[in-house]
């Protein structure tokens, strides 16, 4: 331990007098200078905690060696599934290291590739990352946006796909939207924000989202105000067009609540009104797409693990199409004028075809207990794509004759270890009040069960976000150092649709914890592992999750890693997006909502003179989804009450954000870090 101590010289933290009244309550704040994120003071503290961190880190052993099987296992050629515009195919692919993957264009399946974009080329470090892709209708054009440093900002520009050149096109501040195409190319629909306020783009709150047409060839400032609420500044609209060009369907949504209203509107007309189909926030609703009158929808309307509806757009009646299962109904394509229905069961894919009356037609037959995505395509097209996944199964490309039923592969990764040393079991743990929750345990084969292997319990349980198997490199290079790795499908995600969502929320956000905290217990209980070996992590609402966890049972883990966490639950509404996190959460305005938000949330709960686990925080300084300034305040709370020799540091990573368009060469310096971490303070290999 010697040479532990050595290092943790924590750097002073200063305090300031700021003391808040929230419903009689009066509650300090002495870091709330640390939100303030541009200040010399702020970044001198990130300097300082950096310093820290870094020779901490940095004199462990392993962290070499992990870093380059890490690296050695990750270069393997990456493919993303192939889809079809106008007459060519375009596709996304990297070649094992490259920062950030690079889109292709192909005249036809069996024709060379060419680049179309290589967003490596756009920065020296591949922190300019691509954020999304709207192809027009004749595959000729591309709208594309571009994200820096990790920023949930982008910039729009358009490529002509025949010369390869950028046009003059630039939007700007545009967030939480993609781009879609009229049917003539002339233009696309987006949605953005008003410019934030001088020098505050990564704090400032996000109100106010508006719908715009913009027209190829024309400055920003002539886009045209399709549609606006200024009654309602929580409101954001996603606008797209159906397969024929014919309607403009509006999503509206608020915050991140599963629930949206549907407008729309007639194309073919000019002037056109937009009408109100689904006027009330009552249930989701998904757009499929239509029929002469009807409107084909997948809803949990009256169905939480939702089913496939028409409404009739005269007569506003309603007909049910496929009833709910007793899977959950993730999402529906329509291909060779039939639905294809992405389920979930048990936390993994089935994947069923219906006709378009609701008749069953098959079950596409996949190779295990993996997650399957893509299928994308037009009505009438007789074949698609799909990858598949599992947790001892790279990211295999199929293509899918929807004729036949046959599946063939048509891409496969070639990825240096082999499948067969490994096994995924799926077990069901009872929580605290008796609820049965799933948890996938993937490990060697044959692993004895002794009490003594060092695990990693991953969870998330929040916003209605299914946890499913997928393969991964860093898990990899865990289970080969002899780890154990178990993903934990808590409440308040949606592997059992709205009901399990609602089971996690506001007033119930408790169970998510009892449930992760029932996982670790039933992980010892069976000898997977033991307090001593016994590591959480988790990301976002993840981060939330470990930190509340941890504080909660400090007894019950030897390391925890809260990443981009959510962690002060008095103050996440006051910064960028976070106001829309209340539909989960709750508010701190409410009286009733924040009794139950202070008595978990991580920043608060913090007591002196309790030795918490081992601790490493990550964050991100441009980070403008969760500000780090959460993870800031934390940390300094942290490293003033714990008592012990477990280390509490925090890394902050600069020129990088929540997680969206990481470069390579970042993630794998980061998971170095963290697994070296791991293997100190779990006493891995010593």
């Amino acid at each position: 331990m010697s040479e532990q101590n050595q290092i943790l010289s924590y750097p002073q933290t200063q305090k300031c007098d700021q003391v808040d009244n929230y419903h009689g309550v009066t509650i300090a704040d002495p870091y709330r200078w640390l939100e303030d994120l541009d200040s010399e003071e702020t970044k001198a503290w990130v300097e300082a905690q950096n310093a820290v961190t870094f020779a901490y880190l940095n004199q462990i052993p392993a962290k070499e060696t992990l870093k380059n099987r890490l690296t050695q296992l990750w270069d393997y050629e990456k493919y993303g599934i192939p889809f079809k515009q106008g007459t060519r195919y375009f596709y996304f692919k990297n070649n094992g290291l490259q920062n950030q993957s690079v889109l292709y264009v192909l005249e036809s399946l069996d024709a060379e590739p060419k680049i179309l974009l290589d967003p490596n080329t756009l920065s020296a470090d591949g922190t300019i990352a691509l954020s999304g892709i709207a192809i027009s209708e004749d595959g000729n054009f591309m709208a594309y946006g571009l994200s820096t440093s990790g920023s949930d900002w982008q910039e729009w520009k358009v490529k002509d796909i025949n010369t390869q050149e950028d046009l003059s096109d630039h939007l700007k501040w545009v967030k939480f939207s993609g781009a879609s195409w009229t049917h003539d190319h002339q233009g696309f629909y987006y949605s953005r924000y008003d410019q934030p306020q001088e020098g505050k783009p990564l704090e400032e709150t996000n109100y106010f989202q508006k719908l715009y047409y913009h027209r190829l060839g024309t400055p920003q400032s002539e886009d045209s105000l399709i549609y606006e609420r200024p009654d309602h500044k929580e409101w954001g609209f996603n606008g797209f067009v159906t397969e024929d060009g014919k309607y403009l369907i509006i999503s509206v949504w608020m915050g991140t609540e599963s629930k949206n209203l549907v407008f729309y509107q007639d194309l073919t007309q000019s002037n056109s009104p937009v009408i109100e189909l689904i006027s009330e926030f009552k249930a989701s609703y998904s757009f499929i797409d239509y029929e002469g009158e009807n409107f084909w929808f997948t809803t949990d309307l009256d169905a939480p693990r939702s089913r496939v509806i028409a409404i009739n757009i005269n007569t506003q009646t309603h007909t049910e199409i496929i009833p709910q299962a007793p899977e959950t109904l993730e999402g529906v394509n329509i291909l060779n004028n039939q639905l294809i229905a992405d389920y979930l069961k048990d936390a993994h894919s089935q994947i069923k075809i219906f006709n378009l009356d609701g008749s069953f037609v098959r079950e596409i037959e996949l190779p295990g207990l993996g997650s399957a995505g893509g299928f994308g395509g037009k009505r009438y097209d007789t074949e698609t794509f799909y990858s598949y996944t599992s947790f001892t199964t790279p990211n295999t490309i199929y293509r899918y004759n929807l004729v036949t039923g046959e599946s063939t592969i048509y891409r496969q990764a070639n990825v240096d270890f082999n499948p067969d040393d490994y096994e995924t079991r799926q077990v069901f743990y009872p929580s605290k009040d008796g609820t049965l929750i799933p948890m996938f345990i993937t490990a060697k084969k044959g692993v004895e069960l002794n009490g003594n292997n060092p695990t990693i319990l991953y969870g998330y349980g929040g916003f209605n976000i299914s946890l499913t198997p997928s393969f991964s490199v860093s898990r990899l290079v865990w289970l080969e150092m002899g780890g154990i790795y178990a993903i934990a499908n808590l409440r308040g995600g949606g592997e059992y649709g709205e009901d399990w969502h609602q089971a996690g929320m506001k007033l119930k956000k408790q169970n998510v914890f009892d449930d992760f905290i029932g996982a670790a217990e039933w992980l010892i209980e069976k000898r997977y592992t033991s307090a001593e070996k016994l590591a959480i992590i988790g990301g976002s609402n993840g981060g939330l999750l470990v930190g509340a966890c941890m504080i909660q049972r400090p007894d019950l883990f030897a390391a925890a890693l809260p990443a981009v966490g959510v962690l002060d639950m008095l103050r996440f509404h006051k910064f960028t997006i976070g106001w829309a996190w209340c539909s989960d959460y709750g508010s701190p305005e409410n009286p009733e909502e924040f009794q139950a938000l202070y008595a978990y949330s991580p920043l608060h709960n913090l007591k002196p003179g309790i030795a918490y686990p081992a601790t490493l925080i990550t964050t991100a300084d441009h980070d403008d989804r969760v500000v780090p300034a959460h993870s800031f305040k934390f940390a300094a709370t942290l490293q003033e009450n714990h008592i012990g020799e477990n280390p509490v540091l925090i890394r902050i990573e600069t020129k990088a954000g929540h997680g969206a368009g990481k470069p390579t060469d970042k993630m794998i310096e980061e998971i170095a870090d963290e697994f070296a971490f791991l293997t100190r303070v779990l006493k891995i290999n010593s």
